[in-house]
Formats: C-alpha cells, sequence, structure tokens
C-alpha cells in the first residue's frame, strides 16, 4: 500500500538513511531542510533501525537545527516515530525546533506532547531606526507551510466563504422540517458532533444533522465493517434510523459542515475527513492526503460515493484531486456532486 502510494506521488528515487551521531547512550538524527513523504519514509525507518537494535539507545534526539519545511508526511513520521520509541521504554527529545517546525506543532497541538529541549530563536533584523526595547521581543506568527497551492489559495477560500453563506441560508430553511423529522422518528439531540482530523492532522469538530440512534457511538463495536483498510462503513447498519436514511441518501445530513466550510476548518471540495483512529493507522505516504483542507465533497464523492469499498481507493482518489487541482475542476466537482445527489442510486459516504 505505501509503495503505491508514495509511487503515484513521486518517481524521485529515496534518500539514504539519515546520519546517526551516538552520544553517551543517546542517538542524535540531524534532520534534512525539508522533511517531506521521501524524506519521512527514511525517517521512520532509521528510527526503526535504532529501535530494533540490540543495544538501543535511552535517547533519541532529533535535531531540527537546518529544517524549514514539513508537510503532512513528515508531521506523521514524527508521530510514529514519538509511539513506537515510547513502546519501547525510549525516549524521544526535539531540540533547535526552527519556527516552520514549531508553527506545525502549534497548529496540530504536538507541541504540548513532545519533549522539546530548546527553542530555535531568531536573530534580530537590522534596522536603521530606533529599536524599541519593550517590543524588541515581539514577532509575526510562525509560518505554516504551503503543503499544496489550494492551501494558499485565496480565491478558493472566497468560493468557500461565499458557498458556505449560501449553504448555511438553505440549511436555516430546511432546519425546523428536519429537525421535526428527526424528533418524531427518534426522539434525542438534532445535530452529531464528532471529531474529525482536517489539514495537517489538526483535530476538529465536524457537524452533521443526527442520522443514527443516540447511541449509536456505544454500538459501533457490534457492527460488522465491510469496508477494508482504515476507514468504517456498513451499507445496513442498523443504527441508522428511518429518517436517517432519508438524509444521508440526499446528502441533507451534511448541511451544517457548511459552517466548518465558513470557519475555515473545511472546504467545498477536497478529501474525505477521517477520524482520529483512522490516522493513527496511516504508514506515513497516506498522510499525504492531509496537504489540503478536506471537504464537503471531492473525487471519492463524484467518482466512489458508496462504492468505495477500501481504503487505497480513498487514497487514490485523494491524491488524484491534489494532482488535479485547479479552481476550475473544484467548480467541475461541485456541479458534478449537485448531480448526483438527485441519483437515487447515490449513498453517503
Amino acid at each position: 500500500m505505501a509503495t503505491k502510494v508514495q509511487s503515484f506521488m513521486s518517481s524521485q528515487p529515496l534518500p539514504t538513511d539519515f546520519p546517526v551521531i551516538y552520544l553517551e547512550g543517546s542517538a542524535i538524527l540531524q534532520m534534512p531542510i525539508r522533511l517531506t513523504v521521501l524524506e519521512a519514509v527514511s525517517f521512520k525507518q532509521t528510527c526503526q533501525n535504532l529501535i530494533q537494535a540490540d543495544s538501543p539507545p535511552e535517547k533519541i534526539f532529533i535535531d531540527f537545527q537546518n529544517t524549514t519545511f514539513m508537510d503532512s508526511s513528515g508531521l506523521g513520521s514524527l508521530v510514529s516515530n514519538f509511539k513506537n520509541s515510547q513502546e519501547k521504554g525510549i525516549q524521544v527529545i526535539l531540540r533547535h525546533v526552527t519556527p516552520q517546525v514549531m508553527a506545525v506543532l502549534t497548529l496540530t497541538g504536538l507541541d504540548q506532547v513532545f519533549p522539546i529541549e530548546s527553542l530555535w530563536t531568531l536573530a534580530p533584523i537590522a534596522t536603521d531606526k530606533p529599536t524599541d526595547t519593550g517590543k524588541q521581543h515581539s514577532r509575526k506568527a510562525d509560518p505554516l507551510p504551503q503543503t499544496h497551492p489550494s492551501v494558499a489559495s485565496w480565491m478558493k477560500r472566497l468560493i468557500d466563504i461565499v458557498g458556505s453563506l449560501v449553504g448555511l441560508v438553505i440549511t436555516s430553511i430546511l432546519l425546523i422540517p428536519i429537525a421535526i423529522a428527526i424528533q418524531i422518528d427518534d426522539p434525542g439531540p438534532i445535530f452529531f458532533k464528532q471529531t474529525r482530523c482536517g489539514w495537517m492532522g489538526k483535530r476538529f469538530a465536524i457537524w452533521k444533522f443526527r442520522s443514527m440512534c443516540v447511541d449509536a457511538e456505544a454500538r459501533k463495536s457490534q457492527i460488522k465493517n465491510q469496508v477494508q483498510g482504515a476507514f468504517f462503513k456498513n451499507d445496513n447498519d442498523p443504527r441508522i434510523t428511518k429518517v436517517g436514511n432519508f438524509l444521508r441518501r440526499t446528502s441533507l445530513d451534511e448541511l451544517p459542515q457548511f459552517w466548518n466550510v465558513l470557519k475555515g476548518e473545511m472546504s467545498l471540495v477536497g478529501t474525505r475527513p477521517p477520524t482520529p483512529d483512522e490516522v493513527e493507522r496511516y504508514e506515513v505516504p497516506e498522510w499525504q492526503r492531509l496537504d489540503v483542507k478536506p471537504g464537503m465533497t471531492g473525487e471519492w464523492q463524484v467518482k466512489g460515493r458508496s462504492k468505495v469499498r477500501s481504503f487505497e481507493d480513498v487514497i487514490r482518489l485523494d491524491l488524484q484531486y491534489q494532482q488535479n487541482w485547479s479552481l476550475v475542476y473544484d467548480l467541475q466537482l461541485i456541479f458534478k456532486t449537485i448531480t448526483i445527489l438527485f441519483n437515487k442510486n447515490s449513498g453517503a459516504v
């Protein structure tokens, strides 16, 4: 799986193993300037070799002194190595973390998880103007990585804002009849909130109209998963209510997600938003799907939807979207999605 995904994104050769310096029972890994999928695969393998050695080190220092770019795959390899080391009782410590890397860690909350030995300090910028000593330690927010052109596109964001506002108007019109139908069919909350992973793996709360019974999450372990890989699906899920079945078939259950789009957590078009337990099962190359914002629709909706039966297909469609992305392509996917909503054979994702 990892090989297929990696070759799908790039034909470049893998780099050699990272150089390791041993010092008093510790191992020091010097990270490269860029930590993307190619370097991340090698980085994970190098750490695995250290962990599985006959005499593994007590500590592994990961030195980010030279690193100025890290994408979701680099972040995924870091998380994976951290977990594997903890299982073996080996301490992983980050050192000389640059502002670029710190921005990613802060975005995802991992700056509170990883032990960080020291922060990278920026040298003051030379200027002819007098320096205000009271503000000399302040600086702009750390730069976030531009992992994909769509992330930095102001036009895509404008389309998201306009589209989400229109969508929220439609949602407000349909809110009362949908709420009444849900209450009559299965009394309980109108909305369903679930944690999903967005750009770079940052967690956020996704909103939907409730389409399952109130104890659906507690009963999930009793339901058979009919698909392969790191996501869950059952066509005849007994937890889905009668009204919920209609909401899913027409995708009306997803209308509240326009709020997520307006907040910038999602986009109208993007990749399928995974759950945290799905992300925990990812191999390094599979983290590439998190290089763009998740969307209310995308390749997986218009080409796969309920027919997708393997995680490999989800990855393929998500990465295909990244390769083909353009503003025109986004609009095409939106129009195709609207067409599919009127197809009685389309099902919820």
